[in-house]
């Protein structure tokens, strides 16, 4: 199922797409992470909104090989996390925003992101799915100059910019996804593949990275971890890539959908 916050009617509902006709969506009633029904009422959709509104986002760093390696970072034996402000949420299509203050390195990440269904604290692995509610496509913009050089190694101002953290354009349910170990996951820029690569290449399992969070943290409903970005982002290249005034970006996650985004300069 694929589950959508939108705009409607001048109001925000939370629906089910529908498979047929996807400009519409069924109404929910009740919350998602608790009890609710799929209505029959169908009402078009005008704008999608961020798929959830979390309460933390949580992000993994250096959580595919080669990614670390065209860093020149050691593979990290456990789950490397920092964390991302909430206002830094968008969904899709609403514009990143090359901020005011001063950023002029500032790259993608197309990540896999995860969202808690329900309360979860010391979950073994084998269970840690159940905590899951499903899953949506994430881009992790990061000021590189304010990660690497200002900030001098903190990370939390470089990666929480208003509208950093792009999130959409669906929330799909995990029972829709047959192996989530082995999606297809792309970013492209101006119509040109950066990132290209496999779930399949994460070292650490959706069930290893859930239940690892939840040892030292209790994960809310609603709470989303993004799960780390492949090789190909714009500071490793040479030359390198950053984001520009126009430019647009999507995440192309398989079975997730894309999400695009514009990018313009902050007035």
């Amino acid at each position: 199922m694929k589950i959508c916050r939108f705009e409607s009617k001048s109001k925000v509902f939370l629906g089910t797409v529908d498979p047929e006709n996807p400009g519409y969506a069924y109404i929910i009633e009740g919350d998602i992470f608790g009890d609710w029904k799929v209505t029959n009422k169908k009402y078009s959709i005008t704008k999608l909104l961020p798929p959830v509104l979390p309460p933390n986002v949580f992000a993994l760093a250096f959580s595919y090989g080669k990614h670390a390696e065209e860093t020149g970072t050691a593979k990290p034996v456990s789950p490397v996390v920092f964390m991302k402000a909430t206002t830094s949420v968008i969904g899709h299509n609403d514009p990143i925003l090359l901020p005011l203050a001063g950023p002029e390195k500032v790259d993608f990440e197309g990540e896999l992101a995860v969202v808690i269904g329900r309360r979860a604290k010391n979950v073994n692995p084998s269970e840690a799915m159940d905590y899951v509610l499903g899953f949506t496509c994430a881009n992790d913009i990061s000021a590189r100059d304010w990660q690497f050089e200002k900030q001098e190694g903190q990370w939390t101002r470089g990666k929480s910019f208003d509208t950093f953290c792009s999130l959409g354009p669906f929330l799909v349910t995990k029972d829709e996804i047959e192996n989530i170990h082995n999606l297809r996951i792309q970013t492209i820029l101006n119509g040109k593949v950066m990132q290209d690569a496999s779930t399949a290449e994460l070292l650490f399992s959706i069930p290893a990275i859930v239940s690892d969070l939840s040892r030292s943290l209790t994960l809310l409903p609603g709470t989303v971890i993004l799960t780390g970005t492949p090789e190909g982002v714009g500071f490793t290249r040479t030359p390198a890539v950053f984001l520009k005034e126009g430019d647009t970006v999507t995440v192309s996650i398989e079975h997730l959908g894309s999400l695009t985004n514009p990018v313009v300069r902050e007035k």
